[in-house]
């Protein structure tokens, strides 16, 4: 396995798989010309969320975002490259897929459903920090 100078996790949330948005999504990723170390499709079960989202147990949005993270399969992607991290958060687009610029993921692809969730497609580690402790939930 090469090594690359930083890796993050990117999931395909449970809406990007049911829109059968994967390919499209893996395809933006490796035009822009990240690596695709790992890959793998899982339904994540509450204990691997609870973790992943620690930092939001409390908030009013915890419980409904991880109704929504289990409701179906997410892809899990490590990904590695140079600046990978902001690289791939500014391919994604602002959180809010209504304000997401044009040639984003959530800019393109992505809208408010009025679900009361917020159905953004992807998510991507904010920091190193943050991609070390997610990729090892998600990948061991």
């Amino acid at each position: 396995m090469t090594h690359h100078p930083e890796e993050t996790l990117v999931l395909v949330k449970p809406d990007g798989v049911q829109r059968n948005l994967v390919g499209e999504i893996i395809a933006r990723i490796e035009r822009k010309g990240y690596t695709i170390v790992d890959l793998k499709m899982v339904t994540a079960t509450r204990g691997m969320l609870e973790k992943h989202y620690e930092e939001h147990e409390g908030k009013p949005f915890f419980e409904p975002l991880v109704e929504f993270m289990g409701s179906g399969p997410v892809v899990a992607i490590r990904l590695g490259g140079d600046r990978v991290i902001e690289g791939f958060r500014a391919l994604a687009g602002k959180t809010d897929p209504t304000v997401a610029a044009p040639g984003t993921i959530r800019g393109d692809l992505g809208r408010d459903w009025g679900a009361g969730v917020q159905k953004n497609l992807v998510h991507g580690s904010d920091s190193t920090l943050s991609a070390e402790r997610e990729l090892a939930i998600w990948f061991g």
